[in-house]
């Protein structure tokens, strides 16, 4: 799964690496973005515009939109068949920014929070589907959720699921407009290359989703 991610890169770094119209300011670094809070997102309705949804997916019949915390991640494998994710994952597709994410490895004095990232620590996004809740009053609600599938080497000694991690040439495709057969969007659903990527162990510091700041991705010894 993917229950914390960090976005720190700056509304230039943004515009440059997605190809953007413009990014919304202020746009403040996060070191420990947490479930129901909002999150950058690009979508496939608007490719070149970056806006912010919260974190878990309410699906468009849901009655009470507190369903959308258990949906902060969807297994790619089986979303396009999924009563809360099918129609997104037809339909409502984005890219998630981020240039890292936290799991935690199980060892034996407990479980140890792990920083993922890039080799480079480059920006890059995750895989996302979105929807739209109206509520009885007629406001809007707009969420996401980050797609997971296998783990790769790296990943595999930390946790049994990782975000899917989209390649910049897929953008194109993941962000196709419209609807899009499923099986034409499976082979991106994999786990990105392990080679690059790199992992240092946190202080617990970013167990609390109330703590944001750089503290929460220095290196620890482990």
């Amino acid at each position: 799964m993917c229950g914390r991610f960090v976005l720190t890169a700056d509304g230039t770094q943004l515009q440059l690496a997605f190809d953007l119209n413009a990014v919304p300011e202020p746009h403040a670094p996060r070191f420990n973005i947490a479930p129901s809070q909002p999150i950058a997102v690009i979508t496939n309705d608007n490719p070149h515009d970056l806006t912010f949804f919260k974190w878990g997916l309410v699906p468009s019949w849901a009655k009470d939109p507190s369903m959308g915390n258990k949906m902060i991640n969807a297994r790619s494998e089986t979303a396009f068949e999924k009563p809360a994710f099918r129609s997104a994952f037809k339909r409502r597709r984005c890219l998630i920014p981020a240039d890292g994410f936290f799991e935690w490895q199980k060892r034996e004095g407990g479980k140890v929070p792990m920083f993922i990232h890039m080799d480079d620590y480059s920006l890059f996004a995750f895989a996302g589907l979105w929807e739209v809740w109206h509520s009885p009053d007629g406001g809007e609600l707009r969420t996401a959720t980050i797609l997971t599938t296998s783990p790769n080497e790296l990943l595999s000694t930390i946790h049994d699921r990782m975000p899917v991690i989209l390649e910049r040439k897929d953008y194109e495709q993941w962000l196709a407009p419209g609807d899009v057969k499923p099986e034409s969007l499976m082979p991106l659903m994999k786990p990105f290359d392990a080679s690059r990527m790199a992992a240092h162990a946190v202080s617990t510091y970013v167990n609390s989703p109330g703590n944001d700041s750089p503290e929460t991705i220095e290196p620890i010894a482990s």
